[in-house]
């Protein structure tokens, strides 16, 4: 759930194609006729689920798809969105449930697709990506399990696309000003009016000018890596393994949405799992213990690193709330989607202040010694 490819959060050109277009576009660009189409929510792109028939290979056999318009900002990163659907390949066929690119009649795996004449003329990026099944974890009653599988899964996504993935514009992931990439913490302070004068920005506030003395010092004591950014509990799909309903065992089935991978850190990845694991939790200070335990159970993380997770969690919050509100102000018609993790989201921030950090991490980091020394956590 995020916004924006730099620094700039104002207005993105979020595309507004009808039902129509899209069901044209479809066929002109990619060669496939609708059968029906259904929108899909989303923070400034433009989703639609989609089935089709007339598949120009019998082998790629799915006939579901999800296409994917990218806002007019966005989409004058080519080469950035290239990357990101490159490495959603690679993830698929490293064996991660990544969608993978239906190409164009002319074997591409995206279209600029323009609209408009003049100055109002805009331009997308279009994908049609495989359909993924599976319940967003935001759907599901959450569990220990699952948690620890999201950690496991938080670490081996980074570690494969850190060390395996190479594409020649994989340097397009060094993004700087990018406003989710937790280093980027500081610059909120240009958004934090859209929360008004209240309790919440004095907490955002309070986070900002300790992440600004106690993270960004550290940042060079951090194990670098590319980070997906935003496994969230919408992005992570889960299917159930288990017969007996009192007693759910979940897998990870799908993950979404990689438009907001950077440049970043390990513990970046952990923390934001962390962040929105708790959103889905009815006991959330203790999420944090699950997940850090399955991340760690393959990358354990430094002193320096365990150090900085509290407030990499807060600012994580920080992020999502504050440029929620901010898009929410641009786009006051989308704001129910936008404002999801709001509705519980302060509550945990709040809490997570009240308690205090080091109570919080002695909750995370014992739960995680349970796992790490085989006891029941």
């Amino acid at each position: 759930m995020s916004s924006g490819n730099n620094s700039k959060c104002q207005g993105l050109t979020k595309p507004a194609l009808g039902e129509k277009e899209v069901t044209e576009l479809i066929d002109r660009v990619f060669g496939l006729k609708v059968s029906w189409i259904r929108p899909l929510p989303s923070y400034n792109d433009q989703n639609f689920h989609v089935g089709v028939s007339g598949n120009r290979s019998v082998s790629e056999g799915a006939d579901e798809y999800v296409l994917k318009i990218t806002n007019s900002e966005d989409s004058q990163e080519p080469d950035l969105i290239e990357v990101q659907t490159q490495a959603m390949m690679f993830l698929s066929a490293e064996g991660f449930p990544s969608a993978t690119p239906y190409l164009t009649k002319d074997g591409k795996i995206m279209y600029l697709e323009c609209r408009g004449t003049g100055p109002e003329k805009k331009k997308y990026m279009v994908r049609l990506l495989t359909y993924l099944p599976g319940t967003p974890v935001a759907k599901i009653a959450t569990n220990a399990q699952i948690f620890y599988e999201i950690g496991q899964l938080a670490a081996k996504l980074d570690k494969a696309l850190s060390e395996k993935f190479y594409h020649p514009s994989v340097k397009s992931l060094h993004r700087g000003q990018f406003i989710w990439n937790l280093a980027n913490v500081p610059l909120l302070d240009q958004y934090a009016y859209a929360l008004g004068q209240n309790k919440y920005r004095e907490v955002v506030e309070q986070v900002i000018e300790q992440f600004k003395g106690r993270v960004i010092p550290k940042l060079s004591s951090f194990r670098p890596c590319i980070n997906h950014g935003d496994l969230n509990d919408h992005n992570i799909l889960v299917d159930s393994n288990s017969a007996s309903p009192e007693n759910l065992q979940y897998k990870v089935s799908g993950v979404l949405d990689f438009s907001d991978m950077s440049y970043g850190y390990y513990v970046f990845e952990v923390a934001i799992a962390i962040m929105y694991m708790m959103i889905e939790s009815s006991d959330p200070l203790r999420v944090g213990g699950h997940v850090l335990a399955g991340f760690e159970s393959v990358l354990p993380l430094t002193e320096e690193e365990r150090g900085a997770l509290f407030l990499l969690v807060c600012g994580r919050f920080s992020q999502s709330l504050v440029i929620a509100a901010h898009t929410a102000l641009l786009y006051p018609e989308n704001k129910e989607y936008l404002m999801i993790t709001a509705r519980t989201g302060w509550k945990h921030l709040m809490r997570m202040f009240e308690v205090g950090r080091e109570a919080v991490e002695h909750t995370w980091f014992e739960t995680a010694r349970r796992y790490a020394s085989g006891a029941a956590a």
